[in-house]
């Protein structure tokens, strides 16, 4: 007897967070767009300073004379001066007076220049300070509506398409773009409140004629007088009308899980597992598929019917696409870096990895475009994906080199 094939090993855990991006070392040091105003608006005050102070420098020494003699010359007598050095009393030659005057006024005026240079440069880099910082409270206040459309993006992509921005104050730029935000979320709530009417509209007016056809070949089936040919003929019609349930029940599942998940409860992803393996237990006996794995606790927000869906047809595609003799599929759910994660590997045929991407749209199965098999309508993984999505997770499939496929699915917890 053939040795049971050893469980996958597991893909690398991932640490990220479901659709967010690389965030940087210092999120402070990010280049935001009030960060480079704030840089403009100090910048050009810091230009406009120097500016001004090599002007007022340049006029103060043109106004001192540097470097010219003074006004007036000392013919004779003597000159005392403690900032000069001369002491009292001192007679010199006229000549060396009026040089060691002109000398000692030259200094005074240059340390004169010095002191308002070192002082002014002072003076600026406090003024440049609070330039920076008056900037950046400036440049918050004018980029207020930005996060304020931002705020409420953020509040629409959780399907809450009733707010609006309503932005008050002038008539400007983003007053404009605010009116705009505001108009196509009023054509975006009733486009969706027209695909949720059709919706429940198309639920009614499909599900109702099958369920009568349904009805009807159930009750010829049940008379035993029935010809023989007549029986084969209804068995085959109630297999295509079950079908055709299935597929209406797909697409309608398809259209409601495509938007976010308003109400959302605690949901055990273990829990969610162990009854998609009880539903699918039948199958797998049938089939000669072992299920096992290791169901950990892993609680998440969402609706508990949708993420069972996920975990049924998942369960399922790997029952049925698997091998005919000693086949297993492994579930396994656990909690980690924020997140729970749903695994489900199987056994099976050798996936290429070129055909995964097509394995996640509608009607599309491996090395066929269209449905044709006994094996489901197609939907299953586009369900389980926009399932997935809905709950802001994600879903990957890694083909095994022996055969099969590892499913993961991720959610925020």
């Amino acid at each position: 007897m053939a040795a049971t094939p050893a469980p996958p090993s597991a893909p690398p855990k991932p640490t990220w967070k479901p659709g967010a991006k690389d965030e940087p070392p210092f999120p402070w040091l990010r280049p935001t767009i009030r960060i480079r105003l704030t840089l403009l608006y100090g910048g050009m005050f810091l230009i406009a300073g120097i500016l001004l102070l090599s002007i007022i420098y340049l006029l103060a020494a043109q106004a001192l004379n540097v470097g010219s003699e003074l006004p007036f010359k000392i013919v004779e007598g003597t000159v005392s001066s403690s900032v000069c050095n001369i002491p009292d009393g001192t007679k010199l030659p006229a000549s060396e007076l009026n040089s060691a005057l002109n000398d000692c006024v030259a200094q005074q005026r240059n340390h004169a220049l010095d002191v308002l240079l070192s002082r002014s440069l002072m003076a600026l880099l406090g003024l440049a300070v609070i330039a920076f910082a008056f900037g950046y409270a400036m440049a918050g206040r004018v980029l207020s509506p930005l996060g304020r459309i931002t705020r409420t993006a953020r509040r629409v992509a959780g399907t809450d398409l009733s707010r609006r921005i309503e932005l008050d104050g002038p008539d400007d730029e983003l007053k404009e773009l605010s009116d705009t935000f505001d108009e196509m979320l009023d054509r975006l709530e009733r486009a969706f409140t027209a695909q949720q009417r059709f919706v429940g509209n198309a639920s009614h007016e499909l599900r109702t004629p099958l369920a009568i056809n349904r009805t009807l070949l159930e009750v010829h089936l049940s008379d035993p007088g029935a010809p023989v040919e007549l029986q084969q003929l209804g068995k085959t019609l109630l297999a295509t009308n079950e079908r055709s349930e299935q597929l209406v029940e797909g697409l309608l599942l398809l259209a409601r899980s495509d938007n976010q998940i308003v109400e959302r409860k605690p949901v055990d992803l273990a829990e969610v597992a162990s009854q998609a393996i009880d539903q699918a237990r039948a199958e797998a006996d049938e089939k000669g598929v072992e299920i096992r794995g290791e169901r950990k606790e892993a609680v998440v927000q969402g609706n508990g019917v949708l993420l069972e869906r996920i975990a049924l047809n998942l369960v399922q595609n790997a029952i049925r696409y698997n091998v005919r003799e000693g086949g297993w599929v492994q579930v396994d759910t656990e909690a980690q870096h924020g997140q729970a994660v749903l695994v489900v590997a199987n056994t099976g045929p050798v996936v290429p990895a070129y055909e995964i991407d097509n394995l996640f749209e509608p009607f599309r199965r491996l090395r066929t475009e269209r449905t044709g098999s006994d094996k489901g309508v197609g939907l299953g993984l586009s369900i389980a994906r926009s399932v997935a999505r809905a709950h802001g997770g994600r879903i990957t499939a890694t083909p095994r080199e022996v055969g099969g496929l590892v499913m993961r699915v991720t959610l925020p917890i």
